[in-house]
């Protein structure tokens, strides 16, 4: 995914609607209840703009509060209904995760760059019981960090140097564990060695005993449009088995899916 263009005219630019959907996404699961000082620090606004913003978010039904902290509405779904019923890409790759599902008894996902995150837009998951995957789970609209993910470096690998060159100058690169690479140099060494191989596997990068195997997602044009993926505990399936018997599904579900994307 590319980053979001910045070429409009600044009469075209609507600031204050800039600056609610801003407090909008500073709700998070790290931050799932705000007031207006918090809100104001996480959207960089005024604490005045954004306890106005704050307000009219909850008179329209986005946001509950009790007076004096906000939170997310189920209201705020419609927005990400609105995406998974009307985009193109979760409904045509939907079949061939749930085929490759149904083939391993293992959960598959389809994943975008979004800035300095990739996000679940399709996600085909089974009940395996007594398996704890993440610390939040992992479900639709879910965030990641790119540079720690296994989708995300297949992502980044895509990018052209300059345009990779902008995305490190733009976004930090915060150590989650001991095995994640913040380095930029050495970051920058694993995306060649993702690009020479065209897949990537990530181990305790994000999350400790958490590994994931990610394949390019490309169009017939030869763009990287997004990354499909399998995560497993490093508890159930060593690297070398998924490597040999993971990998190659991923790599057939994707030259499936290119005629079609």
């Amino acid at each position: 995914m590319t980053e979001r263009s910045s070429s409009i005219a600044p009469a075209d630019f609507i600031a204050g609607l800039a600056k609610g959907l801003a407090v909008l996404e500073s709700f998070d699961t790290e931050r799932q209840r705000l007031n207006a000082t918090m809100a104001a620090e996480r959207a960089s606004i005024t604490r005045a703009a954004a306890r106005r913003h704050l307000l009219t978010l909850a008179h329209l039904g986005y946001l509950e509060t009790d007076g004096s902290y906000f939170w997310l509405a189920p209201k705020v779904l419609r927005l990400s209904g609105s995406y998974l019923a009307s985009a193109r890409l979760p409904r045509i790759v939907q079949p061939v995760l749930h085929r490759l599902a149904a083939q391993t008894g293992l959960s598959y996902s389809c994943v975008v760059r979004e800035g300095p995150e990739v996000v679940i837009v399709a996600r085909s998951a089974v009940h395996e019981q007594g398996e704890r995957l993440m610390a939040h789970g992992l479900h639709l609209g879910t965030r990641l960090p790119a540079h720690a993910t296994s989708t995300g470096r297949v992502l980044l690998a895509a990018l052209s140097p300059a345009e990779l060159d902008a995305w490190l100058a733009t976004y930090d690169l915060p150590k989650l564990t001991a095995h994640t690479v913040t380095d930029i140099a050495a970051l920058k060494a694993v995306l060649d060695e993702v690009r020479r191989l065209d897949y990537c596997l990530a181990q305790e990068e994000h999350e400790l005993a958490i590994q994931a195997v990610a394949v390019p997602l490309r169009n017939m044009q030869g763009r990287t449009v997004a990354a499909l993926n399998m995560v497993a505990s490093s508890r159930r399936m060593s690297p070398q088995v998924m490597q040999r018997e993971i990998l190659p599904l991923l790599q057939e579900g994707a030259r499936t899916l290119r005629p079609l994307i």
